[in-house]
């Protein structure tokens, strides 16, 4: 080969390159950076009552306009962050309620909770908290926004007891740079439910919850929806490491128990019926 060919070819290889590199700076520079990718994973299984649901959408209606959450995100680095709620019930029933928009103040955070209100409320059977987790940490991969922390925020009445192992995407979500937080609902103000799991906190501190920083706030009471949330949108927007204190519990209290029954209790249960 010449030198005029060999020439053309390093040129051509040498544009090419420039070419990738460009692409990939481009690809790169188009996601929007926000202080946290956020996931509100909510619970619509059939073991929730209508009444619950209700209260635990006006929960998050109420808290992610409060004054306090607004707050918290305006303190940030970046003062913004990129939020997005989902429901989930059974594997394959994940849905996505409000796609994700940015809130940086309180018109945008007003924004959100107006068209959380505005959805209908739905109902769907069994309970996949693993699929719900696997369906979230896929929104967070794609969503076109470079958080500096990746969150998905599940809440839930029950065990896992559909789809994979829960432990399994747990641990999935973590190794992709997420925490998982929990919200626990441990309701003893309403009536009376069938459940496998004695002790559902223990249950979420073994088995749901992972990554930097994770915690869970269990809640016991109707009355405490409201400020549970707030609270943890709080927690987790600020990116603060919690204590024990006042039922907000990180995942280490719960890191020297062996869970392996534990978690797989719903799946057991299921399979005996």
């Amino acid at each position: 080969m010449g030198k005029t060919g060999r020439s053309g070819r390093t040129a051509a290889l040498l544009a090419g390159a420039i070419m990738l590199t460009a692409g990939a700076a481009t690809s790169a520079a188009a996601l929007e950076e926000v202080d946290v990718e956020l996931v509100l994973a909510v619970d619509i299984s059939r073991s929730m009552a209508m009444a619950e649901q209700v209260v635990q959408r006006n929960g998050y209606v109420e808290a992610i306009a409060s004054p306090e959450v607004v707050a918290a995100i305006e303190s940030g680095l970046l003062g913004k962050i990129a939020v997005t709620y989902v429901e989930w019930g059974k594997a394959g029933a994940e849905r996505v309620v409000i796609d994700w928009q940015v809130i940086d103040g309180e018109a945008s955070a007003r924004a959100f909770a107006e068209k959380l209100a505005a959805e209908p409320l739905h109902e769907v059977s069994r309970t996949s908290i693993s699929e719900a987790l696997v369906f979230a940490a896929d929104q967070i991969d794609t969503n076109g926004y470079e958080g500096l922390r990746r969150v998905i925020d599940v809440s839930g009445d029950g065990p896992n007891d559909h789809g994979r192992p829960v432990v399994q995407a747990r641990d999935l979500a973590v190794s992709r740079n997420i925490t998982v937080n929990g919200l626990p609902l441990i309701l003893e103000d309403g009536a009376p439910r069938w459940s496998v799991v004695e002790d559902l906190e223990t249950y979420y501190g073994q088995c749901v919850i992972g990554g930097v920083g994770a915690f869970q706030i269990p809640i016991r009471r109707h009355k405490d929806f409201a400020a549970a949330i707030r609270r943890k949108l709080v927690l987790e927007i600020v990116g603060v490491q919690p204590q024990t204190r006042n039922r907000v519990v990180p995942a280490a209290a719960f890191a020297a128990r062996d869970g392996r029954d534990l978690c797989t209790i719903g799946e057991r249960a299921t399979a005996q019926r």
